[in-house]
C-alpha cells in the first residue's frame, strides 16, 4: 500500500521515495530516473557529483544536528526539505522551518517527518511547513486539527495554514 501524508490540508498519497526505501536500494530509482527522490543531507554532502545530473525532483532530509546554512547555496537544486524529528523532546526541527522560509525563502515542500503527533501540527504549521508524516490512523484526525486556533498572539510564518489567523 502506499504512503499517505498529510500535504497542504489534504491527505494525498506520497510522491517522494526517501533514498533508503527498500525499491530505492534495489535500484528502481538511480540518477538519470524521475522518481522524486529524498537524500540524506550527509549523502548529498559527500555524493553531490552523482546526483547533480539526476532527472527528477530531489529532496533532502535534515537531521536536528545539521545547519540549515549549510544547504543555503544548494537550496534551489531541491523541490522538498524534510525535517526530521526523531523523539517527543526534539524542537530544533521547528527553527529549521522558520529559517528555511523565513531568513532563505524556501517556497517548496516543508515536511515535517519522524515522532510528529497531531498536537504539534498546528505550531509545525506556523513555522512554515505544509507536509505532515504521520500514521495512517493519525491522518484524518490531524487535518481536522490543523483548524483548532484562528487566533496568535504572536506573528509567525504561517505558510503552513490554509487561512490567515486574526491577530490579538
Amino acid at each position: 500500500m502506499p504512503r499517505r501524508l498529510l500535504r497542504d490540508h489534504r491527505i494525498v498519497v506520497d510522491d517522494w521515495r526517501y533514498a533508503g526505501d527498500p525499491e530505492i536500494a534495489a535500484g528502481a530509482a538511480v540518477p538519470g530516473t524521475a522518481v522524486p527522490l529524498i537524500l540524506n543531507f550527509a549523502v548529498w554532502l559527500t555524493e553531490r557529483a552523482r546526483w547533480e545530473d539526476y532527472g527528477g525532483p530531489l529532496g533532502v532530509l535534515l537531521a536536528p544536528a545539521h545547519a540549515v546554512e549549510q544547504l543555503a547555496p544548494d537550496l534551489a537544486r531541491f523541490a522538498c526539505v524534510a525535517a526530521e524529528f526523531p523523539g517527543p523532546s526534539e524542537g530544533r526541527g521547528y527553527t529549521q522551518g522558520r529559517l528555511l522560509r523565513e531568513r532563505y525563502r524556501f517556497a517548496g515542500e516543508l515536511r515535517a517527518t519522524g515522532h510528529v503527533g497531531r498536537d504539534q501540527l498546528f505550531f509545525l504549521a506556523r513555522c512554515g511547513f505544509n507536509s505532515f508524516e504521520l500514521p495512517e490512523a493519525e491522518l484524518e484526525p490531524a487535518r481536522a486539527a490543523l483548524a483548532t486556533f484562528s487566533a496568535a498572539y504572536q506573528s509567525a510564518n504561517d505558510a503552513g495554514l490554509a487561512a490567515k489567523l486574526a491577530r490579538r
